[in-house]
């Protein structure tokens, strides 16, 4: 706290950086929930690299009157870099959505026909593919469909100020965000069992995908593409 006091009065950048420096575990712990397989998808230096730039914004901006965590407040304007780092890329051409659709049906068979141990060489065998592209086109359909879902849900409680005043004087982004928050908290509310039990271990446990896919007994590709699944499933009822 002291160094947080120095900073204050004197705008330091050494100081700003030493503070950065700290919390730079945040930002490669917020990389590994966003993209759990990011070796696939993005360069992992790269989404690094954007969430310290999110983070030294943090750091500059942040008001040590307010009665906030520096981790809290940080952690939206992290994972807001990030993000739109993520929504440059090309993430779903129309042959990337065939082969999604493709890897999610093989999935949803294999399951159904009672196959106990749904792994990515039985799906890579069954569509004639390597095992290293089912895992990209999982790792394409998981980001794909957070970014989506991000937008859908335009915000997160952590990231929407508190509003005073009637609702006339509050911006009209912000009420739809509070809107599809409580909304969203009823879709999960009406999620089966095994597929609500994702969502809590991975948001509001903090489970990683393959801490999850060892309390559930299946694989780790399983789960992200149960994962995916689910949040695609979550986007579309927003927007209904």
């Amino acid at each position: 706290m002291q160094v947080w006091r120095e900073y204050a009065d004197t705008r330091s950048i050494e100081l700003r950086d030493k503070l950065t420096l700290s919390y730079t575990g945040l930002v490669k712990s917020l990389v590994r929930r966003m993209m759990p397989r990011y070796g696939a998808v993005a360069e992992y230096d790269d989404m690094i690299s954007c969430g310290v730039l999110g983070l030294i914004d943090a750091v500059e901006k942040f008001d040590l009157k307010q009665n906030v965590k520096f981790e809290t407040y940080a952690v939206t304007r992290v994972r807001g870099e990030i993000l739109d780092f993520l929504r440059s890329q090309d993430w779903a051409p129309a042959s990337l959505r065939r082969k999604i659709s493709a890897v999610t049906d093989a999935y949803d068979l294999l399951e159904a026909q009672g196959d106990a141990d749904v792994a990515e060489p039985k799906i890579a065998k069954m569509l004639d593919m390597t095992t290293e592209q089912v895992g990209k086109v999982l790792a394409r359909a998981h980001m794909f469909n957070v970014l989506k879902f991000e937008d859908a849900l335009g915000g997160s409680e952590d990231s929407i100020p508190e509003p005073r005043g009637s609702d006339d004087d509050i911006p009209e982004n912000i009420l739809l965000a509070k809107d599809n928050i409580t909304r969203l908290a009823g879709i999960i509310e009406d999620l089966p069992e095994r597929e609500r039990q994702v969502v809590t271990l991975y948001y509001y446990e903090g489970l990683l995908l393959r801490d999850i896919a060892e309390v559930l007994g299946v694989t780790e590709s399983r789960v992200s593409q149960m994962h995916s699944k689910i949040i695609a499933k979550m986007r579309d009822r927003l927007a209904d």
